[in-house]
């Protein structure tokens, strides 16, 4: 290409698209490259996005409607102590309760492609230029500085930015000698069965809910080898996953036969396992079975985690600078983030005609200041699974799995997750409302496949006189909360003296409270149950008929 850029962003996955549409916005000119021939080849599989990535993430992602699979409503963990015998212990401790449930979402389980060909769209229509099937092979230095890239069909693209988002395969950044190759020992290696199930049957064996299962290895089930992976099956709308992974290499360097054994713990856990021979396997074809790696432990890697992800001319976002979460093998929210936080950089840094190392270094400072990103990279349960297995300790196994996938999470997420959150809403009081809309918004396009570029997208206007006092009692009460929420911004002196301190705390009170608190609350669930799924019935049929421009963010007229 004979023109030159402002900014070239390298990955059109779920973190380029992002950074590449803010800088378009901010006027910058920006190029995308994607070295696929269409967008999300490389990431064909899916996957579960928390919650946390929609409410702290990218502005136009919140108020948009992105192609979801299906909400998810938490994790199901099956601790198979004895599968021959069935001897299975439960703990589903992590759900969102109903009514919440299951339009108040853990998270949403959405295949990868499609949800990156939408962020690309966004992006492309900010102003965003695509190249597809070009690899940037190397980047252009001079003076000391990343000056742009270099194709793999001999183009020589100048910039003033580079912002890498090719993911934890690119080696991009290691020729810019910012970063290492990544250690077999810090990557895992998912095989991943994708089946076609009909949404009816998925609907009345999985509902919302993640199943995970965990066991001893000399079983063959899950996890395989015990070094702290596992099976997860997660539904989709009218389709399955069922993923194990296993780290590249274990004790003594030892480097697995993983084919092989991954055939083993598929067979054995499909023949064995009741729920699936009975309840799935009858109901499922297969699609596609995919290998994909994944940099899930370069969060716990000191070296790794103390190199820099920026230099002179650019910058690393998502896989690329090692920001994969280490107990939900998810780093979309991170991708996300990062993202931002790097466009937000380079624009300023453009703006000053400064891009040097010591300007750039402001992004290295952010990312280590966000929390939920240093949570997400630094949690060892899935790590520390290995020592259960090695030591053949239940009580262990079953605490590693409580904290890392039960309620026992919140003893190590809640200061984070709160420190994010009151920032969010120092900075805008009514956000709280806007985030209500988008859960409400999310489940009723699920319900009707309502996404943007999906050419289904249709917005109806009618609705009955009964409907349509239920829709102004839902204005009436997002306007008192917003009202709430407004006077109680104006409390700076309670938020800055009593709430941000005791947010700091709160993981300590959590580890203290839970296993007081948990067995109480558990019980309070069951036998409100009845009421609790009458109530959720109510609410589904509200969102399932109601006029879609009440969960809009911005007021339309209605």
């Amino acid at each position: 290409m004979d023109e030159d850029f402002d900014v070239i962003v390298v990955g059109a996955g779920f973190g380029g698209p992002v950074a590449a549409k803010i800088c378009a916005e901010a006027g910058l000119k920006t190029l995308m490259l994607e070295r696929s021939q269409s967008v999300g080849d490389k990431v064909i599989s899916g996957l579960t996005i928390p919650f946390y990535g929609f409410l702290f993430g990218p502005k136009f992602i919140q108020e948009g409607n992105p192609p979801i699979e299906r909400p998810s409503d938490g994790i199901i963990n099956y601790i198979i102590k004895d599968i021959d015998k069935g001897d299975i212990e439960i703990d589903k401790s992590l759900r969102v309760p109903k009514p919440f449930s299951p339009i108040i979402a853990f998270g949403y389980n959405a295949y990868c492609k499609p949800f990156c060909e939408w962020e690309v769209n966004q992006a492309v229509d900010a102003g965003v230029i695509l190249k597809k099937s070009t690899t940037a092979i190397d980047v252009i230095k001079a003076e000391n500085r990343i000056k742009g890239i270099i194709t793999d069909k001999g183009e020589r693209i100048n910039c003033k930015i580079v912002i890498d988002a090719e993911g934890s395969k690119g080696l991009l950044a290691i020729k810019a000698g910012i970063r290492k190759k990544y250690r077999p020992e810090t990557i895992s290696l998912a095989d991943t069965y994708d089946y076609v199930m009909p949404k009816e049957i998925i609907d009345k064996v999985f509902g919302y809910s993640v199943k995970m299962c965990w066991g001893w290895d000399e079983q063959r089930i899950a996890p395989p080898l015990g070094h702290g992976n596992g099976l997860m099956v997660w539904p989709y709308r009218n389709s399955l996953h069922f993923m194990q992974d296993q780290c590249l290499r274990i004790n003594d360097n030892h480097v697995p036969n993983l084919n092989k054994l991954f055939k083993v713990y598929h067979r054995n856990i499909t023949d064995k396992l009741a729920w699936w021979k009975n309840l799935v396997e009858p109901h499922i074809k297969l699609r596609a079975r995919m290998w994909a790696g994944f940099e899930i432990y370069v969060g716990l890697d000191k070296e790794l985690r103390d190199m820099p992800n920026h230099a002179a001319g650019m910058l690393l976002i998502g896989d690329a600078a090692g920001l994969e979460s280490t107990e939900l093998c998810d780093g979309v929210p991170a991708a996300w983030f990062s993202a931002e936080i790097a466009a937000n950089i380079a624009i300023e840094a453009i703006k000053a005609n400064d891009t040097s190392i010591s300007f750039l270094r402001r992004y290295d400072k952010k990312i280590k200041q966000h929390p939920i990103i240093q949570w997400s990279i630094s949690g060892r349960n899935r790590f520390d699974l290995r020592n259960a297995q090695e030591e053949h300790d239940l009580k262990k196994l079953k605490q590693y799995i409580h904290n890392g996938w039960g309620l026992g999470a919140l003893t190590h997420f809640m200061n984070p997750f709160f420190q994010i959150l009151l920032s969010y809403v120092n900075n805008d009081p009514v956000i709280i409302t806007k985030w209500i809309k988008m859960f409400f918004r999310y489940y009723q396009n699920w319900i009707y496949e309502n996404y943007d570029y999906s050419g289904k997208r249709v917005i109806r206007t009618n609705s009955s006189k009964k409907l349509r006092k239920v829709e102004m009692k839902f204005l009436r009460y997002m306007g008192i909360l917003e009202t709430i929420l407004r006077s109680l911004s104006k409390k700076k002196k309670l938020l800055t003296i009593i709430v941000i301190p005791l947010s700091k705390s709160l993981n300590t009170i959590m580890r203290k409270a839970l296993p007081v608190v948990e067995p109480i609350y558990l019980i309070i669930l069951r036998l409100l149950n009845p009421i609790l799924n009458r109530f959720s019935r109510n609410i589904l049929k509200f969102v399932k008929y109601a006029n879609p421009i009440i969960f809009q963010n911005q007021k339309r007229g209605f």
